[in-house]
């Protein structure tokens, strides 16, 4: 991948960096937030030490997925970010049903395929010194899916052979572009911009779910999407009930 070209082929104006190989492009730019002055792109051609939600790891091999963060800066705390990683999680859909793969998203920050995990948005933040707060958004983005990995990770996951025959620069500045506008849209008016539109691509609604808490059970109900602060909505039998970010697995009952 080429930075230069990457940031010849986006109109969104941010700067991209490409490296051969780090541990997680989330922890890098973490570590240089406080001498950021713009948003940054950071794409790892190999992530080794990835992370996902709640410490999880996120395992990839060279050639076969996208791994990058963006750095972005916002006005304001943290509070300000509710909501922020589905908002990222809607961008990315949408820009991957653009480029021909539709997909659904699962809350609070996947992207499904076929039922299966295509990729994964972990968001982190930093204080900004002159204020304001700095996100760090890591995506993982599965493009083909060797067999040795799968077994390694232990699960069935998503990929998608249509977009990996792509010019790998052409879709980063694609995805860049989709998430640029998603962010600038998000900092002047909050999820409440993208809950209508991340309901459309919810892909459990309407089903029959537990909500886990490292591995007890907490409530189960039906999926009914979220509302404009980006809390899940689940109808119980006791009544419609909102569940919040946080250490929390979602998993069809079965």
């Amino acid at each position: 991948m080429n930075a230069q070209q990457i940031m010849a082929l986006s109109h969104a104006g941010v700067a991209v960096e490409v490296v051969a190989e780090t541990g997680s492009t989330n922890a890098d730019l973490l570590a240089r937030a406080s001498t950021l002055e713009a948003p940054l792109l950071l794409v790892a051609e190999h992530q080794t030490a990835g992370r996902g939600r709640a410490g999880r790891s996120w395992l990839s091999a060279p050639g076969h997925s996208l791994t990058f963060s963006l750095a972005w800066k916002f006005e304001g705390g943290v509070q300000k970010l509710t909501g922020l990683p589905l908002a990222v999680g809607t961008a990315l859909a949408e820009t991957l049903a653009r480029l021909g793969q539709p997909v659904q998203l699962k809350w609070p920050n996947d992207v499904l395929k076929d039922g299966d995990k295509l990729a994964g948005i972990l968001v982190e933040t930093a204080s900004a010194d002159s204020g304001g707060v700095w996100a760090v958004i890591g995506i993982g983005l599965n493009l083909a899916m060797p067999d040795e990995l799968e077994q390694q990770i232990g699960r069935s996951v998503a990929a998608v052979p249509w977009l990996a025959r792509m010019e790998r620069d052409t879709l980063l500045a694609a995805i860049l572009d989709g998430l640029a506008e998603a962010l600038r849209l998000f900092d002047k008016s909050g999820f409440a911009a993208f809950s209508a539109r991340w309901n459309l691509l919810h892909g459990w609604q309407g089903q029959l779910v537990t909500i886990l808490d490292r591995g007890e059970v907490l409530q189960e109900g039906l999926a009914a999407g979220v509302d404009d602060a980006g809390r899940l909505l689940l109808d119980t039998e006791s009544g419609r009930m909102t569940i919040v970010a946080g250490d929390v697995s979602l998993r069809i009952k079965g």
